[in-house]
C-alpha cells in the first residue's frame, strides 16, 4: 500500500521508499498542502505542519473565527475568491459574472493503478502494483460543478503525477479562464528556480535566479511549448549541486501554450503552479459537459540535480515513450537536408544513399522536397503526393531501392502547415488558422493548418496514411516550423476563439494517435525549428526528437546537456554534420562532432560524397563504435560531471553507465586551447567503488582504441581521487593523437575486469 489515508482531519499520505506526499482537508473543506520531500513515517499528526495562527489584517473564512483564514495558508489546490489572494489554480466566469467559487470536499477513492487520460498524453503503468493513484472530489453546489483531483505515486520512482478534471452537472453553462495542472505551496522560499530557455538554434540552456517576493515565471503564448522556455523549472536549495541537495522538478506533459509559475507571498511561502497558459485562454463548458487538464509530473531528489534528471529520463523513457521503438535501439541514420536542401533528384538520392551504406549507415532519410512542387519553401506544404519532377519512379520505387540496399528508409512530413501556394490551400483558404477581417502574418512562407477542425486532421490524416502505406517507409520525421499569429477558427463561434490553441494541440495528439495505431512500426521523430516542441508530451507520441537545427558540436554541448536536465538521451537527435557549420560558420573536427553526437540518437547531416577518404575512415569508426555501444548510451543512467555553463567554463565532461555498472563511457570536451595550461581531473559517478575498471582511451579518428595497455583502476578511485585528463598542450607534442587544440574531446570506454 502506498496511499494512507485518515480522519479527523481527513488526510492523505502518498508514500513509497523514497518520497512522502502529504495533503489534508481543511475546515472549510478546501485542500490543504502540508509536505512534499524525503519519506516520512506515517503519523496521524501531520497536521501540525500547517500553519494556523491568527495573523493582524487577515481575512478570515467563517465570521468570528478569525484564526481560520487561506491567507498564508498552504493549499494544495487553490481556487479563487475566499481570503486567499494569491494566484490561483482555477477561475472559473459564471453566467451572473461572479468569479467565486467554493469547492469543498465531498468524497475519496483510492484506485491500484493509474486511469488513462482520454486525448492527452500522459505517464502510464504497465504491471500490477506499479502505482497508485488517490482521486478526490470537491464540489460546489451553488453551481453545481464537480472537481476531481488525480495523484499518483509510483512504487520505483521518487514522482507524484497530477492533474485536474472538472463536470459542469449544472443547467447553466460556465467559463473556465483559468485550470492549472497543480499547483503547491512550499514552506518558504529559500529556493532558486532553474528552468531552461533559449530561442532557436540555442535551446534549453540552463539558467537560475533566487526566488524574490513577489511573482517569476516562464511561459509560451506562441501554440507550442517553445523553444524560448521549456515546460518544466525545478526549485533547488542555494547549496544544491548536482550530486548534492534538495531539488524539486516540475514538467509539464504538455505542448501547447503554458505556464509555469512561482509566487512567493509576504509570508515567504513560494507557491508553485503549472498548466496551460490562461493568458487568451477560456473555454466553455456546457451542462454536462467536463474538461480534463494536462498532467503534470512533480519529483523530488535529495541527491542533487543529477539524481532528479535519472529518475525523470527512467520514467520518461519507460512510462511515458511508448510503442515497439521504446526500448529499441534506435538506427544510425543519415538525413539528406543539409547535403542538399531542395536540390536533388532520384539519381543524386540513391548515390548518397549507397555511400552512405558502404560507410554502416543503417537508414536514409529524405528531407524537405520531395512532394508537391516543393524547389523552395514558398510553396506545396499540405500537397503530400511526391514530385514526378524529382522523383520520376515515384517514392515507392525510391523507398524500395533504398531497402534493397540494406538499409531502412525515412521520410520528412510538416503536417501541421500550408503554403498559399498550394493544391490545399486552393480548395481550403478557411483552413488556415485566421481571424476573418484580418492579414496574416506568415512565417517561412507558410501558415498554420486550423487542427482545431476535424475534418483538417481527417484530411491530414488520409494524405499521410496513403505515403505511409504505399511505400517501404520505417521512419517520420514530423516537423513543425511556425508559430502561430492571429490566433482564430472560422468553424468556432465567437465565444469558443480563445479555446483555439488547446484544441489546436489536441487535434495534433489525434493525429499523432491514429498514425501510431495504423503504422506501429514506424519510428516516429518530432521536430519543430529543432527544440521548439520538445516537450513530454511530443514524447508521448514520438520517442525521440530533433534536439535543435544547430548542429555545430560547440553549442550542441550546451542544448544537450541542458536538455539532460530533463529528457533522456534515447529522446535526442544528434548528428555530425558538415564544417564550416552551417548555423555558426565553425569548423571544429570530425572527431569532436563524432564524441558530441553520440550521446543521443546518432546520425549524420553532410553530403558523404564530399568526405575524403580519410574522413570516410573515421566515419566507419564512428559508426562502428557506435552500434557497438548505443544501448549503453541511449539507456544507461547518465551524468553531468562538468558544465558548459558553469562561470567561465572551457569545459564539459559527461558520463553513462551501464544499468548493472560493468561499462561506462566517459567523455570530455574542451572549447578553446590553454598553453601550458593547469593539470586537469575528472571526477566520475555512477561505479561500483570496490570494482576494477580498466580504461581504454577512444580515438575514432584513428580508427581503433589507442594502442596502449589499458589502464586499470578500482571505481571509489575514479570517483572520489578522481581521474587525470593528462598534461594537455605543453609546447610539444608527444603520442599518436591531439591532446590539445581548440574544439576537442575525448572519449574513453571504461569495462569492469
Amino acid at each position: 500500500m502506498m496511499i494512507y489515508s485518515s480522519e479527523n482531519p481527513i488526510q492523505f499520505h502518498l508514500q513509497n521508499e523514497n518520497i512522502s506526499y502529504v495533503i489534508q482537508v481543511l475546515k472549510n473543506g478546501h485542500i490543504g498542502h502540508l509536505y512534499f520531500g524525503k519519506r516520512l513515517t506515517d503519523s496521524s499528526h501531520f497536521h501540525r505542519m500547517q500553519p494556523m495562527a491568527a495573523r493582524a489584517a487577515m481575512s478570515c473564512v467563517y465570521e468570528g473565527d478569525l484564526s481560520f483564514s487561506l491567507d498564508g495558508m498552504k493549499l494544495d489546490y487553490p481556487v479563487y475568491g475566499t481570503s486567499d489572494y494569491r494566484e490561483p489554480a482555477l477561475h472559473i466566469l459564471q453566467n451572473d459574472g461572479s468569479r467565486i467559487t467554493d469547492f469543498s470536499y465531498a468524497s475519496h477513492r483510492i484506485l491500484n493503478g493509474k486511469p488513462f487520460l482520454e486525448g492527452l498524453p500522459a505517464t502510464y503503468t504497465e504491471t500490477e502494483g506499479e502505482a497508485e493513484t488517490l482521486e478526490i472530489t470537491l464540489t460546489d453546489d451553488l453551481i453545481q460543478t464537480k472537481l476531481v483531483l488525480s495523484y499518483t505515486i509510483f512504487r520505483d520512482s521518487p514522482a507524484i503525477a497530477r492533474s485536474a478534471k472538472i463536470f459542469n452537472e449544472g443547467k447553466e453553462s460556465i467559463c473556465i479562464e483559468r485550470m492549472a495542472s497543480a499547483s503547491i505551496d512550499f514552506s518558504d522560499s529559500d529556493y532558486e528556480f532553474l528552468h531552461l530557455s533559449g530561442s532557436w538554434s540555442r535551446e534549453r540552456h540552463i539558467k537560475s535566479r533566487v526566488l524574490e517576493s513577489g511573482i517569476q515565471s516562464i511561459s509560451s503564448t506562441r501554440g507550442t511549448s517553445s523553444s524560448q522556455h521549456n515546460p518544466f523549472f525545478a526549485l533547488k536549495r542555494p547549496n544544491t549541486t548536482e550530486t548534492d541537495g534538495a531539488v524539486y522538478g516540475i514538467s509539464l506533459i504538455y505542448s501547447g501554450n503554458f505556464l509555469g509559475q512561482i509566487e512567493v507571498d509576504h509570508y515567504d511561502i513560494a507557491r508553485a503552479t503549472i498548466g496551460i497558459n490562461p493568458f487568451d485562454f477560456s473555454w466553455t463548458l456546457e451542462s454536462g459537459e467536463s474538461f480534463q487538464t494536462p498532467e503534470a509530473v512533480f519529483i523530488y531528489s535529495d541527491q542533487g540535480l543529477n539524481k532528479m534528471s535519472q529518475e525523470y529520463h527512467k520514467l520518461y523513457q519507460s512510462r511515458l515513450a511508448r510503442g515497439v521503438w521504446r526500448d529499441r535501439e534506435r538506427p544510425v541514420l543519415i538525413n539528406n537536408w543539409e547535403a542538399t536542401y531542395f536540390n536533388f533528384d532520384e539519381k543524386k538520392l540513391q548515390v548518397i544513399a549507397r555511400e552512405a551504406k558502404e560507410l554502416g549507415i543503417e537508414m536514409f532519410v529524405l528531407d524537405d522536397g520531395w512532394f508537391g512542387k516543393r524547389d523552395n519553401d514558398t510553396s506545396s506544404l499540405g500537397d503530400w503526393t511526391e514530385d514526378r519532377s524529382k522523383l520520376p519512379n515515384g517514392l515507392k520505387n525510391l523507398s524500395e531501392n533504398i531497402t534493397k540496399l540494406g538499409m531502412k528508409f525515412g521520410i520528412w512530413f510538416e503536417p501541421e502547415m500550408i503554403s498559399k501556394a498550394s493544391d490545399l490551400y486552393n480548395l481550403h483558404p478557411e483552413w488556415l488558422i485566421q481571424v476573418k477581417g484580418r492579414s496574416k502574418s506568415h512565417g517561412r512562407n507558410q501558415y498554420v493548418l486550423d487542427f482545431s477542425r476535424q475534418e483538417v486532421v481527417d484530411h491530414i490524416y488520409s494524405a499521410m496514411a496513403d505515403v505511409l502505406s504505399t511505400s517501404d517507409i520505417s521512419y517520420v520525421k514530423w516537423d513543425m516550423n511556425r508559430y502561430m499569429t492571429e490566433v482564430g477558427s472560422l468553424a468556432l463561434p465567437a465565444h469558443k476563439q480563445k479555446e483555439v490553441p488547446h484544441r489546436y494541440i489536441l487535434g495534433v495528439y489525434s493525429l499523432y494517435e491514429k498514425l501510431i495505431k495504423a503504422f506501429p512500426h514506424v519510428l516516429f521523430e518530432s521536430c519543430a525549428s529543432g527544440g521548439a516542441r520538445f516537450d513530454p508530451g511530443m514524447l508521448y507520441y514520438a520517442p525521440q526528437a530533433w534536439t535543435s537545427d544547430d548542429t555545430d558540436a560547440v553549442e550542441r554541448l550546451k542544448i544537450q546537456y541542458g536538455t539532460s536536465i530533463l529528457y533522456p538521451l534515447s529522446s535526442m537527435g544528434s548528428h555530425v554534420s558538415a564544417v564550416p557549420n552551417h548555423q555558426v560558420k565553425r569548423s571544429t573536427p570530425l572527431k569532436t562532432r563524432g564524441d558530441v553526437a553520440f550521446f543521443g540518437t546518432f546520425g549524420y547531416e553532410l553530403d558523404v560524397m564530399k568526405l575524403n577518404d580519410e574522413e570516410k575512415k573515421e566515419v566507419i569508426s564512428q559508426v562502428s563504435f557506435y552500434k557497438e555501444h548505443r544501448r549503453l548510451i541511449q539507456f544507461g543512467t547518465f551524468y553531468r560531471l562538468k558544465s558548459p555553463f558553469a562561470e567561465n567554463s572551457n569545459e564539459t565532461s559527461w558520463m553513462t553507465v551501464a544499468p548493472d555498472k560493468s561499462k561506462a563511457i566517459l567523455a570530455y570536451y574542451q572549447t578553446l586551447a590553454r598553453p601550458n595550461d593547469r593539470f586537469r581531473r575528472i571526477y566520475l559517478q555512477g561505479l561500483k567503488p570496490n570494482a576494477c575498471y580498466t580504461i581504454t582511451q577512444i580515438d575514432t579518428k584513428a580508427h581503433e582504441t589507442l594502442k596502449q595497455e589499458p589502464l586499470s583502476y578500482y571505481g571509489d578511485e575514479l570517483m572520489y581521487a578522481g581521474f587525470e585528463l593528462g598534461a594537455g598542450y605543453t609546447g610539444t607534442q608527444f603520442g599518436g593523437i591531439d591532446e590539445s587544440g581548440d574544439f576537442t574531446s575525448k572519449t574513453w570506454l571504461l569495462t569492469e575486469v
